[in-house]
């Protein structure tokens, strides 16, 4: 079996090579935004657009329009018009499926996520070459699969930019044997807001809520921000303040996923895994959940149980997300439709079970999937 595993690591680069990086960041958001651009023009104008058409277009006109991106990669340019016709093909999907809201394409911003494709890349155990500037230093060394071992890469390495830190992301096609899983342990995984986690065996994973306890920080730097001049160095101090803010936030929630991923998969070992199919669209959109869902990342922590599970040759059980698993008593199978959210103890009425409530339905879950 060939997996297509993702490998990302943070740069260590000079002063030059930051600025060499922001040029091509910027150069890839220019030629972005002028696609989008000159495809909205010839789809008004009644035409057909397309990446290839465009990029042809753009090559014929480069030396009027911006005569210094000679001095970049031309992959730099092919890779913004890759990155727009997959922003078009999934906008397109989204349509096609009648998607409620389908997501145009829309500019990019300065200041926003900055990133840029290149190709050719070579690893060492301690830097990485990149195309027309040399070998960077790599933070953590021996993480990539070096070119020397015969790791084979996709096509494209993906550099980005978050809070002021240099990140290189690369694709390895890794080939490895058919797994071979004869567990038969069965896990039932029910998710929560108090309890990001808690399985039908009694292991529970505390949520960690980063975003509720940065609040007090988050509020500080935006009124700091607000009060200084736009654009001025103090104002970019304060925004650089607000960005590293953000990413220790996002860092912490990756790191409380991928625990509970690893551990529920790797160490558990189970057979089958039952998770449910949560509304996440509609829970957000209770205006007093709504931040608590946003700080917890229901379908990230679904979506690395899936492919940890496919690696391991774990069956995972996705129930309908209309399935009353914590309404139904686990004991006799009795269902309590007065239950409301604040009732963190289930106490069934018929068989005088009392069990906590988010293991009570994790132990239905459970039960779906040995049936």
């Amino acid at each position: 079996m060939i997996l297509v595993r993702g490998f990302k690591a943070e740069l260590d680069p000079n002063n030059k090579q930051r600025t060499w990086l922001g040029r091509c960041c910027g150069a890839s958001r220019y030629v972005y935004n002028w696609g989008l651009a000159e495809w909205k023009r010839q789809y008004e104008a009644g035409e057909k657009p397309s990446t290839y058409s465009l990029r042809k277009q753009f090559n014929d006109q480069k030396d009027e329009l911006c005569p210094w991106i000679r001095e970049l990669p031309y992959v730099v340019v092919e890779g913004a018009f890759y990155n727009l016709g997959a922003a078009f093909q999934n906008f397109f999907r989204r349509v096609k499926r009648g998607d409620e809201k389908p997501g145009y394409p829309r500019f990019k911003r300065r200041g926003g996520h900055s990133s840029f494709q290149l190709k050719n890349l070579r690893v060492d155990c301690h830097q990485v070459r990149l195309t027309h500037l040399g070998w960077v230093r790599l933070k953590e060394c021996g993480y990539i699969p070096t070119t020397e071992s015969g790791a084979d890469y996709t096509v494209y390495a993906t550099i980005s930019e978050k809070a002021g830190r240099w990140y290189v992301s690369v694709q390895v096609k890794t080939e490895v044997p058919d797994p071979q899983n004869d567990s038969v342990l069965v896990v039932g995984v029910d998710f929560g807001l108090k309890t990001l986690a808690t399985c039908s065996d009694g292991t529970v994973y505390e949520n960690p809520r980063p975003l509720r306890h940065a609040q007090r920080q988050l509020g500080r730097l935006g009124r700091e921000l607000s009060r200084r001049t736009r654009g001025g160095q103090n104002w970019k101090k304060t925004k650089r303040k607000l960005q590293c803010q953000h990413a220790r936030i996002s860092n912490i929630r990756k790191h409380a996923l991928h625990h509970i991923s690893h551990d529920l998969i790797m160490n558990k070992r189970p057979g089958t895994v039952v998770l449910e199919n949560l509304n996440v669209s509609g829970m957000v959109q209770n205006r007093r959940l709504s931040q608590a869902v946003s700080d917890v990342g229901f379908y990230e922590l679904r979506r690395q149980i899936e492919y940890k599970a496919q690696e391991c040759g774990v069956r995972v059980v996705v129930v309908d997300r209309w399935f009353p698993s914590s309404k139904t008593c686990s004991g006799c199978g009795c269902i309590k439709d007065d239950l409301t959210l604040a009732d963190r103890t289930f106490r069934c009425d018929d068989c005088g079970l009392e069990i906590d409530r988010d293991l009570n339905a994790a132990l239905n879950l459970a039960a779906m999937g040995e049936g």
